[in-house]
């Protein structure tokens, strides 16, 4: 099972990172299954970096075998979707990326993707126009519109399927809106599509 995940498919994130480059192509970066937190689990966070920041994304999974798809046939590779958090050691990015150095670590991390509960994507508004947000101890901290990405879902699909070949069970991270920030202990997590709670968890 692979994680792939796009980075700066929002204009507005690419903003607050000081990066307002467009990419013409989807901005691809994975992660080990070992980063998966499993359901119920909380998040705990590490000792080797200072902050780790959350990164609140809507997550599809792929549903069966392809390669070289089509991005008019993409949508037809996945049929359930939720809200999932890529965790970011963000000041060891920051370290890495000034020497040039890969930052693999920083985003692969024991415990740095969490996933909600898919829902299948006929229970939702269409993907590319569906509204998310994280709330940390109730109070709203980030949210997004699907619409707002820079690549669509169906041409991240696409686009990924050049390099791999997509299996069932395989997971697309595609993209974090504006409003990333750090997370600390003892809070409650809670991921939302529309007005469904599909993702909660602790940090601890």
């Amino acid at each position: 099972m692979k994680i792939l995940c796009v980075g700066m498919n929002y204009v507005e994130h690419n903003k607050e990172l000081n990066n307002t480059l467009y990419n013409s192509e989807p901005v691809l970066f994975s992660k080990p299954e070992s980063a998966l937190i499993r359901e119920g689990k909380p998040f705990f966070i590490p000792d080797f970096a200072e902050r780790f920041d959350y990164e609140t994304e809507i997550v599809v999974r792929i549903n069966r075998l392809g390669k070289d798809i089509a991005e008019r046939f993409a949508y037809r590779y996945y049929n359930e979707v939720t809200v999932g958090i890529d965790f970011t050691a963000r000041d060891l990015q920051d370290t890495l990326r000034s020497k040039g150095l890969p930052w693999d670590i920083c985003k692969g991390f024991d415990g740095a993707a969490a996933l909600g509960h898919f829902v299948d994507k006929s229970e939702l508004p269409p993907v590319q126009d569906l509204h998310f947000h994280l709330d940390i101890d109730g109070k709203t901290v980030q949210q997004g519109h699907t619409a707002d990405m820079i690549h669509s879902i169906d041409q991240i699909v696409s686009y990924a399927s050049r390099f791999f070949t997509l299996k069932t069970g395989d997971l697309i991270f595609t993209g974090t809106p504006a409003g990333v920030g750090p997370v600390h202990q003892e809070q409650r997590l809670t991921g939302y599509i529309e007005d469904k709670k599909l993702l909660e968890l602790r940090v601890k």
